[in-house]
């Protein structure tokens, strides 16, 4: 239990590395790509995204795919690869790089997420698809994400100054690989993912803090009870509701790392709210898995019942 978190980071390497036969490769040249888009700037910083976008047979959704895993995220870890099974759908894929871990903590990071919808949505005309029409993928730390925008989705501020403030956050399909979803019970009721000793090795994203405005600096939240009302905000369990959009999870049931009990737990709420859901378990597979094709086939299959435009063949 005290070492399931250091490995997180090595799961991105073994998605990034396997490149199944049954996904089109890039040099199939399906689709155009638009590099580092800016999405939001903050701190100095511009955050980006990449566009994947189907060259002929566009069926009018997309999606966001979210590029993390332990909470860390960068512009290298994108692999056209895992938007290629999408695209080749008709679907286009924003890739997301949200402001990473370490120098960036969870809620920090989430907030990035709900801007990265909220402009995604923003260029729906731009980039020709519904914007009434949005996914949302990712593994690991990209599925805890995946969820929260799900279950926590929200309405824009419409005084906001920037209109992309003003949209939604909502998506309307959520399908992912092996996510944390209950940072409060993580594999074991009252054992907390938030800095402790299970967590060793990713600690930096539960290094919440506030700014102290009597000396203008940011300060460590040090208090139990505030932390774990954080950590309750930053789980999905806690958000799920009957209005939530389809969601499907894929994951193994020898994971040592995020444990499957964190997607059932999901997944009997999703079911007592009445939320289209399933959950695929996969035997013997750990935290990643090569020849992961076919399973992310199965979460495009998901988007096809739930994003794409119904044929109107008899």
């Amino acid at each position: 239990m005290k070492h399931r978190l250091s490995i997180l980071v090595s799961c991105c390497a073994l998605l990034a590395a396997s490149q199944p036969a049954s996904f089109v490769r890039a040099d199939d040249e399906v689709y155009t790509r638009t590099e580092d888009v800016i999405y939001r700037r903050k701190h100095g910083t511009a955050l980006t995204l990449d566009v994947f976008a189907p060259k002929e047979n566009a069926n009018g959704a997309a999606i966001v795919l979210v590029v993390s895993g332990a909470w860390r995220s960068s512009r290298d870890s994108i692999r056209p690869v895992f938007a290629s099974e999408y695209v080749k759908r008709g679907y286009t894929v924003f890739t997301v790089v949200h402001g990473s871990s370490p120098r960036f903590s969870l809620p920090e990071i989430v907030e990035d997420m709900h801007r990265a919808v909220r402009f995604v949505r923003s260029r729906a005309v731009h980039y020709r698809f519904d914007a009434d029409r949005i996914g949302v993928t990712g593994a690991s730390a990209g599925g805890h994400l995946s969820l929260l925008l799900g279950t926590a989705g929200a309405a824009g501020d419409p005084n906001a100054a920037d209109p992309v403030d003003r949209l939604s956050s909502r998506v309307q399909a959520v399908a992912c690989f092996f996510p944390p979803t209950d940072l409060l019970n993580y594999g074991l009721p009252g054992l907390t993912l938030l800095g402790g000793d299970i967590s060793k090795g990713v600690r930096a994203p539960f290094d919440f803090q506030e700014l102290d405005e009597s000396v203008r600096s940011f300060v460590m939240i040090a208090d139990r009870d505030r932390r774990l009302e954080i950590g309750k905000q930053m789980s999905p369990v806690y958000h799920v509701s009957a209005d939530d959009p389809p969601t499907m999870i894929i994951h193994g049931d020898a994971d040592l790392t995020v444990p499957l009990q964190q997607s059932k737990l999901i997944i009997d709420k999703f079911k007592e709210a009445s939320v289209p859901c399933e959950l695929i378990v996969k035997p013997g597979k750990a935290h990643g898995w090569s020849e992961m094709g076919p399973d992310v086939a199965t979460l495009a299959d998901w988007f096809d019942k739930y994003l794409a435009k119904k044929s109107t063949t008899p």
